[in-house]
């Protein structure tokens, strides 16, 4: 791996740039990532970038197929209309739309297994209730994105928690602290970013804290509107999944006499229920298909070729997020090959003692998830030189290693172009970009609180 220096910030940077002006996820990720290709393989660019590309893809098969089948699956819940019966009776809870979003951080909060799984889950469950009582679908999505991560890392029977865990469980040094798993318990304290993430979302539903920057001009735009999302995002709400055009096309009263709850329960408790028993979203999706394919055809809820034009629908829904997160891969796999990450670290480690240690190491995971996009590669990357420079210079681990786990979290929540961040745009019918700016500001709000946090427990502990 050759030493490009400070040059190697050269692609993160025309990534953000470009994203920012153009409001184009994808293609800031394919220019960021032939400047990083073209820096390791001059004239043979083309060929790298194909190459990482479609190494890429074949490595991560299994997340373009559950994305495709999440959204054949979540296509097949609204026109079942069985989305339509449960936002009828979720509307007995939720009587306003703090209520409802109130309603759908709780939610979040109980599907913890996997942020995938939340994702789905919520947004299925609320977003025709939502647009009912006039919300941004930025706000949604904001709500959604951050009981994803943010509680998934807090919670220890989730995906997330067995994946870190297993990473510090081979850390030499920890021996001491038990097994990976004992390590990863003692340490949810100083997971501060999932707490303060997680504390932070019913600040602002009740204006606790204000709204501010483009979430505030989403608010007016419906005020102004009435449309719950821009015209940008109409590409992804072509008569699918808003309430109201529902509600007209299909001349439904409020009375709830049309759209069964249980075409909407009893497929998303199958996709839950495997999920969890076989620890595989993929096989919970495709069973849970099956299940909607035996329930839909009978009941004549859904002939075979509207089945079959639904699912086909919402997979090709899920084509534009396969290709972000592809690029983002992709970009991850450049900037690995002109050593982004080390010379990072090599450029903040000087800078480092025990008491700031916590806090520089959260900013600097943080900032390296957020660049990349690579909420689980980079703490992985960076639990084998912070956690033994921790031991070495007098720093409490298991606050390191909160703040590795946090900045991953920060990385996930927050990347214009992460998995978690691009899944979510899609699941809640708007542009990813537009999620990607409303929810910026109060990920900010909730890294800078960590900040603190970790200075605190830098000093404290």
């Amino acid at each position: 791996m050759d030493n490009f220096g400070i040059l190697t910030l050269l692609p993160p940077l025309v990534i953000i740039v470009f994203a920012l002006v153009t409001k184009r996820t994808f293609e800031a990720l394919l220019l960021g990532a032939v400047i990083g290709f073209f820096m390791t393989d001059t004239w043979n660019v083309i060929g790298a970038t194909l190459d990482g590309f479609m190494s890429t893809c074949a490595e991560n098969i299994w997340m373009i197929l559950v994305f495709g089948l999440l959204g054949g699956f979540t296509f097949l819940l609204q026109r079942s209309k069985g989305a339509l019966g449960f936002g009828k009776f979720i509307r007995k809870f939720a009587k306003s739309e703090k209520s409802t979003l109130i309603l759908g951080w709780i939610l979040g909060i109980i599907v913890f297994m996997d942020d995938y799984l939340n994702i789905l889950t919520i947004s299925a469950s609320l977003r025709e209730t939502c647009d009912k009582y006039k919300s941004p679908r930025e706000m949604l999505a904001y709500v959604i994105d951050s009981t994803g991560a943010p509680v998934c890392v807090l919670i220890p029977l989730s995906t997330w928690a067995v994946f870190y865990a297993g990473v510090v469980g081979e850390e030499a040094g920890m021996v001491s602290y038990g097994s990976g798993m004992d390590i990863y318990i003692q340490s949810l304290p100083f997971i501060l970013y999932g707490w303060v993430a997680v504390i932070v979302v019913p600040l602002v539903i009740f204006r606790i804290i204000p709204m501010f920057g483009p979430m505030k001009k989403a608010y007016e735009r419906v005020a102004t509107t009435g449309r719950v999302y821009s015209e940008q995002s109409d590409k992804y709400n072509k008569g699918i999944t808003e309430f109201d055009k529902l509600m007209e096309s299909e001349k439904m009263d409020d009375d709830g006499k049309k759209g069964n709850i249980w075409f909407f329960l009893v497929p998303l408790a199958v996709v839950i229920f495997l999920c969890i028993y076989t620890g595989d979203l993929l096989i919970g999706l495709a069973f849970g298909i099956i299940v909607m394919l035996i329930m839909y055809l009978p009941t004549k809820a859904l002939s075979f070729s509207e089945f079959c034009e639904g699912f086909a629908s919402g997979f090709a829904s899920m084509v534009p997020m396969m290709f972000i997160t592809m690029g983002a891969l992709t970009v991850q796999v450049s900037m690995d090959g002109i050593g982004l990450p080390d010379f990072v670290i090599d450029a903040v480690l000087p800078f480092m003692n025990a008491s700031l240690f916590p806090a520089i190491t959260f900013l600097v995971v943080a900032g390296l998830s957020f660049i990349t996009g690579s909420n689980w590669g980079i703490p992985a990357l960076t639990i084998p030189i912070l956690i033994p420079l921790a031991l070495a210079g007098g720093a409490n681990p298991l606050v390191v290693f909160g703040a590795i786990v946090s900045g991953g979290t920060f990385g996930s929540h927050a990347c214009f172009y992460s998995d978690a961040t691009v899944l979510t745009s899609q699941c809640c019918g708007i542009e990813n970009m537009e999620h990607a700016l409303t929810q910026i500001p109060f990920a900010a709000v909730a890294a800078g609180l960590t900040t603190i946090g970790f200075l605190i427990c830098g000093f404290a502990f």
